[in-house]
Formats: C-alpha cells, structure tokens, sequence
C-alpha cells in the first residue's frame, strides 16, 4: 500500500515538536492520556441522548499496557473511536484539533470538559517512539481501521480488526543512546509515577498492571523455631489515578483531616499547615484554587536555589510543577495549585502565556492570601506569631523591595516586639495604643531586643509612658525608611538626636548652657577628630552620662549593616554625634576642668566617645587607648 504525505511539511513540524515545542519527553504520556480522556467524554456525552450507546460512566476507562519483549507501550480507552477518514483528519492532518472541532458543535455540560485544543500532543509520543501504530473502531462502526507511522516520511491506513469502540495507540519505543534511556517507558513503577504526576485527577479509571511483593508464611522453620517467610510475586489490575480532585469537590464535604493529608502527602511535608485556603471562583475568570500557608519554611526558603510557584493544572491535568507568575514574590511561601480552564497555554500546555486571565487570578488570589493572613493575626495571635517568625522577612522585603509600592497590601501584617513587654505587635496595635501628646512612633534598631530594650535613650521615653518599637532584623531601618509614617505619625529613631520630648523652656535652657559651653564642646570634638561630626548636649538621656546619635540619612545601625554586606569595599559612615547629658556629674567634672586642664577634657572625650560606641553595639576603635584612658583617669 503506497504511503501518503502529511498534509503541510510534515517532518519539519515533527522535527520542531520533538526538539523545541516540548522539554520533557515524560510528558507525552499526559497528552496520550488527555487524548483518551477526551475520546471518553465525547462518547459520555452522546450516551447522555443517545441510549444505543449502551455505556454508563462506570464502564468507561483507560488502559495501560507494558511489553519489555516488544519495546512497546500501549495506551487504549473505550471511548469514541475514530473512522478511517478521522483518522486521517485528525491524525494525517498536523495540528488538527477533533476535541476542538467537537467543543464548538456541541454545548457540554458542567461535568464534560474537553482538554485538547492544539491537535499536536499526540505527535509527543514521537520523542520516544520510532513507531506509532494506532487501531481504531469508530462507535456504532462495524469495522476498525489502522493508522501507521515512523515519523516524517508519512503514514498508512489499512483495514483492521478491533471487536469494541475505541482507541488503541502501541508505541513502539526508541532503543536506548548514550543520553537518553527510552527503558525507563518500560518500567511500570514509573509509569505510574509519571501518570500520578501528571493526570491524577483525570475523570476516569487509568489502569495497568502491577507487580507486588506479598509475603507468604512457609511450613519450613527457622532456627528459632518460627516459620520462614517467603515473598512471592503477584500481579493485578490497579488503578493509578485518584481521579476525584479535592479542590473540586464542595468545601462542606471535606473535613480538615483530608486537607492536611492531601497537604502532606501532595507536598511532602511533615507538619500540618497553619491555614487552608480553598477557594472557587465564577465569573469573568473561572478557577478552583487550594492553597496552604505552610508552617515552617523549607530548608532552601531563603536560598537562590529556592522556586517559589502554585501547581497549575488545566481540567485536572498538571501543566506546570511552579507557576511563579501566580503568586507575587513576597507570598512565595504558599504552597499549592490552581485549576483553571480559562487560562491560555501554549502549543505544548507547558507554559503560559502572559494573558489578561492570569493576571486576573494572581490579583484575586493576593487579596484571599491577605486576608487569610489579616484573620490569622486577628483571631490566632500565637499561629500568626510562628508564621511571622518564619517568613516576616519575605513581607518585609516585599514593601522594600517594592520601594512601598505593595505598603498598602503588606503593612498591616508588619510585626515587632515592643519594649515594654517584648510582645509582637502589628503597627496599628502599637499606634492605638499611644498616650495623647505622643508625636512620634519611635522605634530603635540594633541586633538584640534585650540591648535595645535598654538604650540609654529610651529612659525619657519611658517615663513619659511612651512606648517603642525594636527592630532586630538587617532590613527593618530602611523598611521604616520606607514607611515614613503610619496612622499619620512619623517613624522617629531614639538614635536620631531629638526625639520631641522637650517642653519650650527645656529647649531653651538647653540652647543657654550650649552656647555658655561651646567652647568646651569644641575642644573635645577638635579631640575626637573626623570620628565625629559633633559635640552636643542631649535632650534624651535621664540617668546615663552619654550617648551617640547620627546626623542625616545614614543612621548608626544603616552604617554597621552597609559595612557588612559583601562587595562594600568603601565603607559607608554615619555622621556620628556625641551627645552628653547636663545633668550628669560627669558633665559637672568637665565643667570643672574646663579651661585650665584641657587636656584632661580630651581625655574625657576620648572615653565618653568609647563607652557611647559600646553602648551602641560598636567596636572601640582604639582598645589600647581606651584602656589607658581608664588607667589615667584611676590616678
């Protein structure tokens, strides 16, 4: 029998799918199978009006078969069929959609949802086929039919025999090359693995046969007198898909057990989530989402190698493992999937294309995270706590990296322990709870609450029952840089130099005595050098004699965090203040040694600026110095 040519250049478009349309030669087993499910729908849905048919959906499936002898894999269903003349249209025809064809003539019900589209995925199976025959026998036909082909040179068609409608597709597998192990089609384990991967949730049974070990008690004994165990081969029909999705199913018919298992066993995780999302949504955009706030992070979260995504599935079939573009970055801890019909994929229904449909997804399923996360922190205080704990820094980089553009979207969730009790507090509990008089929400950044809990400037604060908020994380200072404000009360850093805690007079009396001893504070910053930027009094400090604040954009804790990063070869410097208290006694002692023992007062100056530096979470610059200062000073 001659051959025929495809229609269009066909090995060139072969060639092309093999190489470039598709990435993983695993994946033309999905499109197989699509291919059978949508062959069953399409008889499902005659037999719907048409009582010949003589199927009920529990009649319908399909099989699996493996032949290590052969090389062969087969993939047959007892759906629709085709007639010689679909076989050549459908398959003779490259890029012919029949499920395409049939969507448009036919209005489905809810339950019947035709995958295919492109009319190209049964060309996959040519990435581990040299040979692909496929018999078939239309419904309702009294004969069957045999298209037969090796790829790009073209097909055949021929009479054959086939007792039952359906589908029948042998492939006849590739032998092995130094890169590619086309056996691995032969094991049925990873059959298996690749069908649950893939086509779990397909509607209808896929079924193949099994080997098991099962173990078998003999007469024989051991040497304790126990009878010896043997393990025997057996083999059985089983079938390898779930096929109901849980997703799919009515939020009221599933219990909080089957969602942590399926969140276990779909995400291998061995702890339970702290939230379940589960959400439908009808409309313009038409999708089923199950998502899960995970409670712990997984060990490369905050790593490069990290790939933060939603599974994406189309009518049940996995298209992608990580759809990033699904979720925005800064909720790239939420683990789980999408099923959506309405999102337009590529040729191969491996990737997306960056469509209106997506966009429209993304945004909703930000605002149900969100607010999932709002209820947590509302109504679960100690589970959003070790939520926080966990991934706060993602949200907090997702408000600075965004330079407060998503502030509006994230701030809410902030989270920092304030000073008077060391509890977690989101920004609007902190502002609400600020005494009238109150101008600033004040903050303190450094590497430890306990140290900053303890700033010699926070006293006044104290006293004035105003509290502060402790910032212990490297981001947090230029997050709040960011911020700017909140409730409309403006951020204000204790290590800032004027905190608004002066009445008129203080300010006044204050100006008076720095302006009597200016000269005083100019010879120890003449002392100090560049180290600092200047001498002053302080209007913050209470009990403690000093303190160092900074000047400018740059604060203390910027300076120590800039320096550290890798690559900071020029080293980035505050403009450091010196700040004494004027009513301390030491204050009172430079007073007295001022003007006739200046240089003693530089001396002074040199131990009040270390001990500021320590108190700051700095190195002394000078140990040696900073010793003998002390020594001198005992005389």
């Amino acid at each position: 029998m001659a051959k025929k040519q495809f229609r269009t250049e066909s090995k060139r478009i072969l060639d092309l799918m093999v190489n470039s349309i598709y990435t993983n030669k695993e994946i033309f087993l999905r499109e197989l199978i699509s291919n059978a499910s949508d062959a069953i729908d399409k008889l499902y849905f005659r037999s719907l009006t048409d009582q010949s048919v003589g199927m009920n959906r529990s009649d319908f499936a399909i099989d699996l078969a493996i032949d290590k002898d052969a090389r062969t894999l087969t993939v047959s269903d007892n759906g629709i069929g085709m007639t010689a003349e679909e076989l050549e249209k459908n398959l003779g025809t490259i890029a012919h959609s029949g499920s395409l064809d049939f969507t448009k003539n036919n209005e489905l019900s809810e339950e019947i949802d035709i995958i295919g589209q492109f009319g190209v995925g049964f060309y996959s199976a040519f990435m581990v086929a040299d040979r692909i025959t496929v018999t078939s026998c239309a419904c309702g036909a009294d004969s069957a039919n045999r298209w037969e082909s090796e790829g790009g040179d073209g097909y055949t068609v021929s009479p054959a025999e086939k007792e039952t409608a359906g589908t029948e597709i042998v492939l006849h597998l590739k032998e092995n090359t130094e890169h590619d192990k086309f056996d691995e089609f032969l094991d049925p384990w990873r059959v298996s693995s690749i069908v649950k991967r893939y086509s779990d949730y397909i509607r209808y049974p896929i079924r193949m046969e099994m080997e098991h070990q099962q173990r078998k008690e003999t007469e024989e004994k051991d040497e304790n007198g126990n009878p010896k165990v043997e393990y025997e081969t057996t083999k059985s029909i089983d079938t390898l898909n779930s096929m109901v999705p849980i997703w799919k199913r009515n939020k009221k018919d599933v219990t909080d057990e089957e969602y942590k298992s399926f969140y276990k066993e779909k995400f291998y995780d061995y702890a339970e989530p702290l939230r379940v999302i589960h959400q439908k949504a009808e409309g313009t955009t038409e999708y089923q989402a199950l998502l899960y706030i995970p409670s712990h992070a997984e060990f490369n979260y905050y790593s490069k190698d990290f790939e933060r995504g939603l599974q994406l599935y189309s009518s049940g079939v996995m298209i992608m493992e990580r759809c990033a573009d699904l979720l925005p970055e800064y909720f790239g801890f939420v683990k789980g999937l999408v099923d959506s019909e309405d999102l337009s994929l590529n040729i191969s229904r491996e990737m997306l294309q960056h469509d209106r449909q997506l966009t429209l997804i993304r945004t909703a399923l930000e605002k149900r995270i969100k607010h999932e996360l709002a209820d947590m922190l509302e109504k679960s205080r100690e589970d959003y706590e070790k939520f926080w704990n966990t991934f706060g820094l993602t949200i907090k980089f997702g408000i600075y990296q965004s330079y407060g553009a998503n502030r509006g979207q994230l701030e809410d969730l902030l989270l920092f322990r304030r000073a008077s009790d060391g509890k977690f507090v989101p920004l609007k509990e902190y502002a609400d709870a600020m005494p009238e008089g109150q101008k600033y929400c004040y903050y303190a950044a450094g590497e430890s609450f306990e140290k900053l809990s303890k700033l010699p400037q926070t006293e006044l604060l104290r006293d004035k029952g105003y509290d502060l908020l402790c910032l212990t994380d490297t981001v947090d200072e230029f997050l709040f840089q960011i911020l700017h404000s909140y409730s409309e009360k403006d951020f204000r850093s204790v290590s800032s130099g004027d905190l608004g805690l002066e009445s008129d007079e203080e300010k006044a009396e204050q100006e008076k005595l720095e302006s009597e001893y200016k000269e005083l504070f100019d010879c120890m910053k003449e002392a100090l050098g560049d180290r600092v930027t200047e001498v002053r009094l302080s209007s913050s400090l209470k009990t403690h004699p000093v303190c160092l604040t900074a000047k400018g954009a740059v604060s203390l804790e910027m300076e120590k965090v800039l320096n550290t990063m890798p690559g900071s070869e020029q080293k980035v410097k505050a403009q450091r203040v010196l700040e004494l208290n004027g009513g301390h006694p030491v204050f009172e002692a430079l007073k007295a040694l001022w003007p006739e023992q200046k240089e003693k007062v530089a001396t002074y100056a040199e131990l009040l600026y270390d001990q500021a530096l320590l108190i700051e979470g700095l190195s002394v610059e000078d140990p040696i110095r900073f010793s003998n200062a002390i020594c001198e000073l005992m005389k």
